[in-house]
């Protein structure tokens, strides 16, 4: 597979996903700039971390407006995996491709650290873990809060649509402890913590290769 990965002004793990996609899993991946119109010959999207456009507006208000983004939204639609990782996720809800929010963490502070996760397996995205699985995943978020009305929750809830939640502590305050969710296609996947940045035990943790993985396994039979 061939992998975009979304370079905003203000991106700044857009070599972490690279690197995860290239070196770690052999697969094909490349930069595409912000102002660019095309995803043509790409499989998949993926949206990285950072402070697109310094965040002077909400997280990802602004980089919503791209020139790529009706190329990410137009691929989304036609059923291709998209992935957005902490900016990356904030520009997934504030396009409308995910529901919801994210608020301020509940302590007002950014926040560092590896937390562990809970998995839901039944997506494309998460089909190598097992069943409710606990990783460790590293998190880096100042704005990381997710949040719906109580009709969304319960529609999430019953769709099956939170992948990962907060295992043993919620970092940020997030409703009913929600680190990631899916959208009803099971197509686009958006989530606060950084599973590029668990590929290698170098690094503490491979527990996000299983989601590449994943991926790679149930989408490229659908590019192909």
């Amino acid at each position: 597979m061939k992998f975009a990965v979304i370079v905003f002004p203000g991106s700044n793990c857009d070599v972490d996903m690279l690197t995860a996609i290239t070196d770690c899993l052999g697969e094909e991946a490349e930069y595409v700039r912000h102002d660019e119109t095309s995803l043509a010959g790409f499989d998949g999207v993926l949206l990285p971390g950072g402070f697109s456009y310094g965040d002077y507006l909400r997280c990802g208000a602004i980089a919503r407006f791209s020139s790529i983004m009706s190329e990410v939204i137009r691929f989304a639609n036609e059923g291709k995996p998209v992935f957005g990782t902490c900016n990356g996720f904030q520009i997934l809800l504030e396009a409308g491709l995910l529901p919801g929010a994210l608020r301020r963490n509940e302590s007002l502070h950014f926040v560092c650290k590896t937390v562990e996760l809970v998995v839901n397996n039944q997506t494309p995205f998460t089909s190598c873990y097992q069943a409710n699985e606990t990783i460790q995943i590293p998190i880096a978020h100042g704005e990381g809060n997710y949040y719906c009305d109580e009709a969304t929750l319960k529609e999430l809830q019953e769709d099956h649509q939170i992948v990962f939640t907060y295992g043993n502590e919620n970092p940020n305050g997030s409703i009913a402890n929600i680190a990631g969710i899916i959208n009803k296609e099971g197509n686009v996947l958006g989530m606060m913590p950084h599973p590029e940045r668990a590929v290698e035990q170098l690094l503490g943790s491979d527990d996000g290769l299983n989601f590449f993985k994943s991926m790679i396994k149930n989408f490229r039979k659908v590019t192909n």
